[in-house]
This record gives C-alpha cells, sequence and structure tokens, in this order.
C-alpha cells in the first residue's frame, strides 16, 4: 500500500472514531460535530498530513513519535479508548484490520 492510501486510510479511520465519540458523548447527530470535536478532527487530519513516519508505522498510536501537542494528544486518547471497542460493532472490517496491524506492528518491535 503507497503512503498516500496509508494517509487516507488513517484521516478516515480517525474522523470515524471522533465522529463516533461526538455523537455518543456530545449527542450531535450522524454527520456532523460539535465545535470542539471538530476542532479536533481537522487537528488530527493535519498531523496525519504532515507524518513523515507514515510509510514505517500501522496508526499513529503505534508511533514512537508523538507529535500531537499535550492538551490534543489527551483528547485523541479519550477518543480512542471510547471509540476504539465499539469500532467493532460500527466497522467490523476496521476494527479486525487495525487489530491484525496493531499485532504485527508489536511483533515486528519485539514487545509483547
Amino acid at each position: 500500500m503507497n503512503v498516500q492510501t496509508k494517509r487516507e486510510r488513517e484521516k478516515r479511520l480517525v474522523g470515524e472514531m471522533i465522529a463516533l465519540y461526538c455523537r455518543k458523548k456530545h449527542g450531535t447527530r450522524k454527520g456532523s460535530l460539535c465545535g470542539p470535536c471538530a476542532e479536533l478532527s481537522a487537528y488530527a487530519k493535519e498531523r496525519s498530513d504532515r507524518c513523515p513516519f507514515m510509510e514505517e508505522k500501522t496508526f499513529c498510536q503505534n508511533c514512537r513519535v508523538h507529535c500531537y501537542r499535550p492538551n490534543m494528544r489527551e483528547r485523541i486518547r479519550e477518543v480512542m479508548r471510547f471509540s476504539g471497542p465499539r469500532m467493532i460493532l460500527y466497522h467490523p472490517a476496521a476494527a479486525v484490520r487495525h487489530l491484525i496491524s496493531t499485532r504485527l506492528e508489536k511483533k515486528r518491535m519485539g514487545t509483547p
């Protein structure tokens, strides 16, 4: 898979996770985001567009260099903790692909 495809896939997945979080936590309608979640989504997409490690990593959470500002890193972690387990119900193929990729990355890095 080329770098641009990986970038687009990651941006789409993060966007879906933020949208799920926003719907469940903030009561927004499908297809819309509240102000703070829209800000986080734009920030996450911008960071993905600028990532110099896209070829080597599977997902941002597996990256050894965390380029998010500390406050945004905490916000995205909160979204991931909430949305991650729920993705299996909303986007099963993406969730399984993410689990496999994460497992392979951990094996490659030598971590359990």
